[in-house]
């Protein structure tokens, strides 16, 4: 527990909390860095701090806090009676807002060599990411008490890197190019009508054929707009992949796909060009044409939300 604490900086560093639940509460103008995983965090009566929270494997709820800047990692993510605060988010369900205003939110990025290791005991994927689909349980006709940071803020200028010597100790980068998770565009308005579908199936490289491609794409101007990771049935790969299912659906028995949505011209074209060029022996899915690559797009999320229960 952090309780009633004021003008510090204070954390935990890996493997401190270990899976436990944490609390923080009544602190002002503090930093906070929470470099662990945990079970549950609840923070309250909090204001005018940053705050930093590792994965954490259940809920994260912010209650009574007001001008806070925030990092957070969870399955599920709620406040309640929170007023004007920035939240860099990566949530595995849909976050609630509740009785707030001026919450504003970005994608999560952020890097310390334990974070990956730290995803997996939270038992979080790092391609489950909805930090963009806010539900508000309280909507006040007129009002927006909620809306999206711009894409191109700098989580360093919301959040800063800890100044104290122990957790200087961690070696921590906030350059999005870096982060655990992909650094997605959620639901900002896309810049092109044309988006493009990639599906990888489970084997030894899985993640790593998907952060090379995201990492491909990126450098060529594509916008990543969403990524999950789901497991499939054969039925489900029959209504996504239609008449190409076949070819997929002895892959899906080996584990979870992971899905990347790319946007942009030419986005279909260059998919189809990094794939032949850099997975030419990789099971991959990807759309075969623009007329084709929307309904591509609908198909697999429509599915993956339901079966995720989003």
């Amino acid at each position: 527990m952090f309780n009633g604490l004021k003008d510090q900086t204070v954390g935990r560093l890996p493997d401190k909390v270990a899976g436990q639940q944490f609390v923080i509460q009544e602190c002002e103008n503090c930093n906070i860095y929470i470099l662990d995983h945990s079970a549950t965090i609840t923070i309250d009566d909090c204001t005018n701090c940053r705050i930093f929270l590792g994965p954490v494997k259940g809920s994260v709820f912010f209650r009574d806090c007001k001008d806070c800047k925030c990092i957070v990692a969870c399955q599920q993510f709620r406040t309640r009676d929170c007023r004007k605060m920035d939240v860099f988010l990566c949530c595995a369900t849909q976050p609630i807002i509740e009785s707030s205003t001026g919450i504003k939110f970005g994608c999560f990025q952020y890097y310390y060599p334990e974070l990956a290791s730290q995803f997996k005991d939270a038992g979080l994927s790092i391609f489950n990411n909805t930090w963009s689909n806010i539900h508000d349980f309280t909507p006040v006709s007129g009002e927006t008490n909620w809306s999206l940071l711009p894409s191109d803020c700098a989580v360093q200028n919301f959040v800063p890197l800890p100044d104290v010597e122990e957790l200087k100790a961690v070696r921590i980068s906030t350059d999005a190019s870096r982060s655990i998770i992909p650094v997605t565009w959620g639901q900002r308005p896309k810049k092109s009508d044309e988006s493009c579908l990639v599906v990888f199936f489970a084997g030894d490289y899985t993640i790593a054929n998907a952060r090379k491609m995201i990492d491909e794409m990126l450098g060529k101007g594509f916008s990543l707009i969403q990524t999950k990771e789901v497991a499939m049935k054969p039925e489900d790969a029959k209504r996504v992949f239609q008449d190409k299912a076949s070819e997929f659906i002895p892959s899906l028995e080996k584990g979870s796909v992971v899905a990347l949505e790319f946007n942009g011209d030419g986005a279909v074209e260059n998919c189809q060009s990094v794939i032949s060029n850099t997975f030419s022996g990789t099971k991959v899915f990807a759309s075969e044409n623009k007329s084709s690559s929307s309904h591509d797009v609908d198909n697999f999320y429509n599915f993956a939300d339901m079966q995720m229960g989003i």
